[in-house]
């Protein structure tokens, strides 16, 4: 293998069809230096690469042009000013999600909720939810829940790395949870099975996308289940695909949710769809069950 410069470096992974950006932070990925450090790169175009790190760099600009996520080919992921480890085992924590957090913590916010306000967060996969939440607000008494090990052993890493208290537990939503919380988030699996971006996914788990021919089936459990575990007047918030806001604001209604709203993402798309669970003031510690 030639030795090459950084420029030349960097000039090759373009011919594979990588940003110039994902290039970068690869190249310095295989240097081991931080994702911050781009200006080095363009003070140092022309050093020569080390060949273990040439040899490393070829091999992630590879599997990147091959689809892999950058964030698993890095170890990591920014999430809510939070650098989380990512792998296999767990969905890449996606931009748009930050606006379920960000509606979270408004809800959160208002004056009938407890600084110490329970939290539940439904297959929260690399914990990016919980601990987003955790860290902005550090008296929530937060729970995270998923039915994979491998996903909470992330989570914990991920939750240990920031020194976050989180409860985790494994379990199929529900499953193992004691009611009741004043607030429910959840990301879950919303793509149709037979969805046509799947292949474009397919190094991130599956079962942690796909639910069911019309994408509903996980939002539908979650959707039913809830009232069971929320405070009277506790919220229901939930992500949920580009297309389905008005089906899940449809589902919550049924279920006799009020106050039922969607928000959308940066790009104006209806991401998250949420309600309000009736009954009597929050902090009383009742529970209205459904």
């Amino acid at each position: 293998m030639n030795i090459l410069t950084c420029a030349q470096a960097l000039a090759a992974a373009r011919t594979l069809g990588l940003e110039r950006l994902d290039a970068q932070l690869l190249l310095l990925h295989a240097l081991g230096k931080p994702g911050a450090d781009r200006a080095w790169l363009l003070t140092h175009d022309t050093t020569l690469l080390p060949q273990k790190a040439g040899q490393h760099f070829r091999e992630l600009s590879l599997r990147r042009a091959a689809g892999e996520p950058l964030a698993y080919l890095v170890g990591s992921k920014e999430f809510f000013g939070l650098k989380l480890q990512v792998d296999r085992r767990v969905l890449v924590p996606r931009p748009d999600t930050e606006t379920l957090v960000e509606w979270a913590l408004q809800q959160l916010a208002q004056a009938d909720m407890p600084d110490s306000a329970r939290v539940l967060d439904l297959g929260t996969g690399s914990g990016a939810i919980a601990l987003a939440l955790k860290k902005t607000r550090p008296a929530l008494d937060v729970t995270a829940v998923d039915a994979s090990s491998d996903a909470l052993a992330v989570a914990d890493a991920n939750a240990q790395e920031h020194q976050l208290e989180v409860h985790f537990i494994q379990g199929n939503w529900f499953e193992n949870v004691s009611a009741p919380f004043h607030l429910i988030v959840s990301n879950p699996p919303y793509v149709a099975d037979a969805d046509p971006h799947l292949p474009a996914l397919q190094h991130e788990p599956l079962q942690a996308l796909t639910a069911g021919k019309d994408g509903l089936g996980d939002l539908r459990k979650i959707i039913e289940q809830a009232p069971a575990y929320l405070q009277a007047q506790g919220w229901l918030l939930l992500e949920h695909g580009y297309d389905q806001a008005r089906a899940v604001r449809e589902l919550l209604e049924q279920r006799g949710f009020t106050e039922v709203q969607s928000r959308a993402d940066l790009a104006g798309i209806p991401r998250c769809s949420g309600g309000r669970w009736p009954g009597a003031a929050l902090g009383t510690g009742s529970q209205t069950a459904g």
